[in-house]
């Protein structure tokens, strides 16, 4: 046995000198089957065509299997056995794929940084590795699932200022297409730094899908919530005043404005309401800000009473960052910092995808791409917003 040990092994090593790089896959399959032959000697308590009364089963052959691999596709003779008690299986190897474990993630990977299957396939192609199929792709995403369900459910703690919203992803279920909802969440804490604190899958924003999203975020451990941001979604406010009763929340500014133009009854009005809206935003304080709401709703009484009484219900839920230090009201007043760091980088990624097979494969997908953002933010050594008084007092 050592000496066909280091024959073979000799053999390899002058045929890696030869052949420098290119002959690794070559070179590695000779290993590997080695290795597995041994391996099967061991399963079977037998050298090949030894006699013993110690065997437990006979060699019977080779199938031939082809594999994935960092050195490339490599196609293996994998050692079968007879007489056993149970068939043996090498245990470097995974029982229906094809695809190395390191070369699985390194395909995940890919695909959550958006390169699409067809690209992934051409890259690997390169490296000798051959065949991807959207299958391997979907198995590839998989092997992450443990490690993203770890972050969905880590401990949280105290967080002053909260940021939800909500987006909406094509996903078939049942052989259907259907709209499904990606509710998610981030905070800035007494450290100064944002963070993202949790997301979730749904099928509609429906009060009983945030109130679960929102009651999972107090089980991780959330408190100390003094404000909340967000835009007036579907269910969101039955389910914020449940679970956060009492907490002080601002409508977003920028999507009511966005909704005042949609309100407006002309293109004239609809060019103008906008630039006088600002003037309610950028007011000094809380008193001005009524006044200039007031003076805005008389402006369009007679004219567009409509969108008058539109104004009059709905600007002041926009109003409540005035009941905060001036110097927070900038960050605090609309849901723009998940909607431009979050929601766009979402909407990057998905866009090649189109419809999502499933909703754990939209989960995994948004997951992994919100954990990259988790940790470009807590890498930075940039506050995103700076306390000048203790926040948990600062409503």
């Amino acid at each position: 046995m050592p000496d066909t040990q280091n024959r073979i092994i000799g053999e390899l090593m002058e045929q890696l000198i030869a052949q420098g790089p290119g002959g690794m896959a070559t070179v590695f399959t000779r290993l590997f089957n080695l290795a597995m032959r041994f391996e099967r000697e061991d399963f079977l308590g037998a050298r090949h065509y030894e006699r013993s009364d110690e065997r437990r089963g006979y060699a019977n052959g080779v199938k031939s299997k082809r594999i994935d691999t960092p050195a490339g596709t490599l196609t293996l003779d994998v050692p079968k056995t007879a007489g056993a008690d149970e068939p043996f299986y090498p245990q470097s190897l995974e029982r229906g794929t094809r695809t190395s474990r390191a070369v699985m993630l390194a395909i995940a990977e890919m695909y959550v940084k958006g390169v699409s299957t067809r690209d992934v396939a051409d890259i690997l192609d390169k490296f000798g590795i051959d065949g991807l199929s959207s299958t391997q792709v979907s198995r590839a995403s998989k092997l992450l699932d443990h490690e993203l369900e770890q972050w969905r459910n880590r401990p949280l703690g105290e967080v002053c200022y909260l940021v939800l919203d909500a987006r909406y992803e094509k996903v078939r279920i049942d052989g259907v297409v259907r709209d499904a909802t990606i509710l998610s969440a981030i905070g800035a804490g007494p450290d100064c730094h944002r963070s993202i604190l949790g997301v979730s899958v749904a099928l509609s924003e429906a009060e009983v899908h945030w109130r679960a999203f929102l009651d999972s975020l107090v089980r991780r451990g959330l408190r100390g919530v003094q404000f909340i941001t967000s835009d007036d979604h579907a269910g969101l406010g039955a389910a914020r005043r449940a679970v956060f009763g009492g907490v002080t929340w601002q409508r977003c500014q920028f999507h009511l404005a966005q909704n005042a133009i949609h309100h407006a009854p002309s293109h004239a009005i609809r060019g103008t309401i906008g630039a006088e809206l600002r003037a309610v935003w950028n007011a000094k304080d809380i008193t001005t800000a009524n006044e200039e709401l007031r003076l805005l709703v008389q402006r369009y009484i007679k004219i567009a009473p409509d969108l008058s009484r539109w104004l009059e219900r709905n600007i002041p839920e926009g109003l409540a960052v005035f009941s905060l230090p001036d110097t927070y009201r900038l960050k605090m007043r609309t849901s723009n910092p998940i909607e431009r760091a979050v929601q766009q980088e979402i909407k990057r990624r998905t866009i090649k995808v189109r419809v999502f097979p499933s909703i754990d494969a939209l989960l995994r997908l948004v997951s992994a791409v919100l954990v990259e953002i988790d940790e470009h933010w807590a890498a930075s050594t940039q506050p995103y917003i700076k306390w000048n008084t203790n926040p948990a007092s600062t409503p």
